[in-house]
């Protein structure tokens, strides 16, 4: 059950990415043509591969991470604090940062990942880029023989589902609902290309990123019976 889970043993996170290259003209020849063949059906007749290609962050094999931002808590006697950190820059570098987190401080069996729709998308998507980075995967990502009991990662949109597979719950939806209060964001998942590659502004994604962090946490926190942790008790190192 959720309530005996010790918080200290889950590592929170969430990521942020884009297209692999600017637009699509930056692709090669061989690559233009995967694209045209792997968004054919997301796209249909309303968009052509060009236009379509501001979305190709969503995918692996067409995209990058740009930001990983990850979030602990840490008790001391009574007071509970919420640390967050991020890392960004160089793609395979902030691969190599972040599985030297997870092997040198969250590579115990009580040790768990969390975020909000991970399952879907951010685990899968950290593993397929480390693999194409040729990084060895780290424990907690390595499911490969793994019994479904046996994979250390939390979901915030599954847990919310109770067993309804159909429903997709938006994290910022979900922390409305639950009564959390809405961080002051000023932009949004699909503007994240943009601040990227025109403003070049990576300081403003990776405050995105760890907010979301932030509020996934607070989700958890929430479906679990807790009470939310307050600002003052939330830092960012």
């Amino acid at each position: 059950m959720l309530y005996k889970i010790n918080l200290e043993h889950i590592l929170f996170l969430d990521i942020e990415t884009v297209p692999e290259e600017p637009n699509f003209e930056a692709l090669n020849d061989e690559k233009k043509e995967l694209w045209e063949q792997k968004s054919r059906y997301q796209r249909k007749d309303e968009f052509t591969p060009e236009e379509f290609y501001e979305r190709a962050g969503i995918w692996a094999e067409f995209g990058k991470i740009v930001c990983i931002s990850v979030g602990y808590f840490r008790l001391v006697g009574e007071n509970r604090t919420f640390r967050t950190t991020s890392f960004h820059g160089d793609e395979a570098t902030l691969l190599k940062e972040f599985k030297n987190l997870l092997d040198g401080h969250f590579n115990s069996p009580r040790h768990l990942l969390c975020g909000h729709n991970a399952k879907e998308f951010d685990f899968p998507y950290i593993a397929r880029r480390m693999i194409i980075h040729g990084i060895q995967l780290p424990y907690k990502l390595n499911l490969f023989g793994k019994k479904p009991w046996e994979i250390p990662h939390l979901d915030t949109m599954e847990l919310w589902k109770f067993g309804d597979y159909k429903n997709f719950t938006s994290l910022k939806l979900l922390a409305n609902i639950l009564g959390i209060p809405s961080p002051k964001q000023d932009i949004d998942g699909s503007m994240v290309g943009h601040v990227y590659y025109e403003e070049n502004d990576i300081d403003r994604i990776v405050t995105y990123c760890e907010l979301d962090v932030v509020t996934t946490a607070q989700v958890f926190l929430r479906l679990r019976g807790d009470d939310l942790i307050d600002d003052a008790f939330i830092k960012s190192i």
